[in-house]
């Protein structure tokens, strides 16, 4: 009996020494299955990039603009202000993209003014910014004034 058990065992052991290096073979097969498959994926060629056209400068619309210019004042200043944009005034508003020229004064803080400014377009607010006269209103004013002036454009809402 025990030499039945000792020959049960050797065989086993022979079987399983057989077997052994199938399963270490068969491993190996799987990791490198495995790597290759990792390394494919990874190795994968990206898509070619498309070819590249130079960027294609984008013309704003023509749209509309109005400017608003928010002018504070020294105290004693405003008359002489008010007498100093009168030319301003008058002359932007014969400036061929102009549609609208006007001056505000705050009715409760008098030293606080507004220019309210509507232009065809870019265009027109560039030729007006370029003008002689609007460079020496601000030489003009510059004594006048108790803080920078506050430039806003906007573009008209609505159009297309």
């Amino acid at each position: 009996m025990v030499a039945e058990t000792l020959k049960d065992q050797t065989k086993n052991i022979t079987f399983t020494n057989n077997l052994k290096p199938q399963i270490i073979m068969k491993t190996k097969v799987l990791i490198l299955v495995i790597f290759l498959c990792v390394l494919g994926i990874s190795c994968k060629p990206k898509a070619p990039a498309p070819e590249t056209q130079p960027e294609a400068v984008v013309q704003a619309p023509d749209y509309q603009k109005m400017i608003t210019a928010k002018v504070f004042v020294k105290p004693g200043s405003e008359a002489d202000f008010i007498s100093t944009a009168q030319m301003m005034i008058e002359n932007s508003n014969k400036e061929e993209g102009c549609m609208g020229y006007m001056l505000y004064q705050d009715p409760y803080e008098k030293t606080k003014f507004i220019f309210v400014e509507r232009y065809k377009n870019q265009a027109a607010i560039d030729v007006h910014f370029a003008t002689p006269y609007f460079k020496e209103f601000g030489t003009k004013t510059a004594d006048m004034t108790a803080k920078p002036t506050e430039i806003k454009i906007f573009d008209i809402a609505g159009e297309k």
